[in-house]
């Protein structure tokens, strides 16, 4: 079947399409809507996914989709079930004859990968001097990530018809959480306080002054849902509350995969953390964010169409930033969704 491009969308063809968005959770969530505008341009083609084991996940209940196939390119597990290497991941994508790939990376081996699958339309950023290998591709801009994605579309003439955030979970899960959910009359937050990158972080004390104020001046009860190796920098930020405050503090991570957490993030009156996928999660849901930003710029990765407050030092300078924010800060911005009853 001929790739090439049409002019015309809806496009009536059952191609089969690939998009290419392995790596971070956060990014994979945002991809949500460009799924979406490319579902509604090829409304008849199989579209799957390749993504990286866990992020991925965060994709199962998307309708946009046909499959998410996972590539573990960073994987510690040997064997692996997923493809770790690219020529791995080339071999198992070459038998499945995709007509055209969607790149929603920047890494110069991203480009590669889909040349060495055969796929023989090609549209990504132009990034990395990887141009050549493309067919068709648009810069990456100074704007927000959503956008940089539907660039990828808008380079191969797809048309944008909407932009917004949604996001999906199991209804089986859902009726798990909702009835493990007490009807105390507290207001819910989840709290995502640790990144894998360490000079993202704020500090546990900050976070336990934090949690300890939503208890007791906001009526809140505390939720938790993160990776277990994670598990001892929540222990330090419980053991700086009162065990009273604990008391009202929740941890699923035992009880919750991450391909579940969806269930849990949409019942939350909102969400508080450093910039992490958990907090991309809650916004597809349009769940308030109160979202501390370090190194990276809040006008690129904020929370994508929902409610949202910014915290940022003023000085950005040295390997901590994050740990020039007072806990008066985060309170303001907290206020901003949750005052005072």
């Amino acid at each position: 079947m001929s790739p090439t491009p049409s002019n015309t969308y809806p496009d009536p063809r059952t191609l089969r399409v690939l998009v290419i968005r392995y790596r971070f959770i956060g990014d994979t969530v945002l991809a949500i809507p460009a799924l979406r505008n490319l579902r509604r341009a090829f409304p008849h083609a199989k579209i799957d996914v390749l993504a990286e084991p866990v992020s991925g996940d965060t994709l199962l209940h998307c309708p946009y989709k046909d499959e998410v196939i996972y590539f573990a390119p960073k994987s510690k597990k040997r064997p692996s079930p997923h493809p770790t290497t690219l020529w791995q991941c080339a071999r198992l994508l070459r038998a499945r004859r995709y007509d055209r790939v969607y790149i929603l990376r920047r890494s110069f081996s991203s480009a590669v990968l889909p040349l060495l699958a055969g796929i023989p339309h090609r549209v990504g950023f132009a990034t990395q001097g990887r141009g050549f290998l493309l067919q068709r591709s648009t810069p990456y801009p100074d704007k927000h990530e959503v956008e940089c994605f539907l660039d990828v579309l808008r380079a191969d003439g797809i048309p944008i018809l909407d932009t917004h955030n949604e996001n999906w979970s199991d209804p089986a899960v859902d009726a798990r959480v909702a009835a493990a959910l007490a009807p105390d009359g507290r207001r819910r937050v989840f709290v995502c306080a640790k990144s894998v990158f360490p000079l993202k972080d704020w500090s546990p004390e900050g976070f336990a002054q934090a949690l300890g104020w939503l208890i007791a001046q906001r009526n809140c009860a505390i939720h938790f849902c993160d990776s277990p190796g994670n598990r001892a920098y929540y222990d330090e930020i419980l053991a700086g509350l009162p065990a009273a405050a604990r008391a009202h503090c929740h941890d699923w991570s035992k009880e919750l995969p991450i391909r579940d957490v969806n269930s849990l993030l949409r019942r939350m009156d909102l969400a508080l953390g450093i910039d992490t996928g958990l907090l991309h999660i809650a916004a597809s849901f349009h769940v308030p964010v109160v979202a501390l930003f370090g190194p990276l710029d809040p006008a690129r990765w904020h929370p994508w169409d929902t409610a949202h407050t910014i915290v940022r030092p003023a000085d950005l300078s040295g390997p901590r930033p994050l740990l020039r924010l007072t806990i008066d800060e985060v309170r303001h911005a907290i206020d901003r969704h949750l005052p005072a009853a």
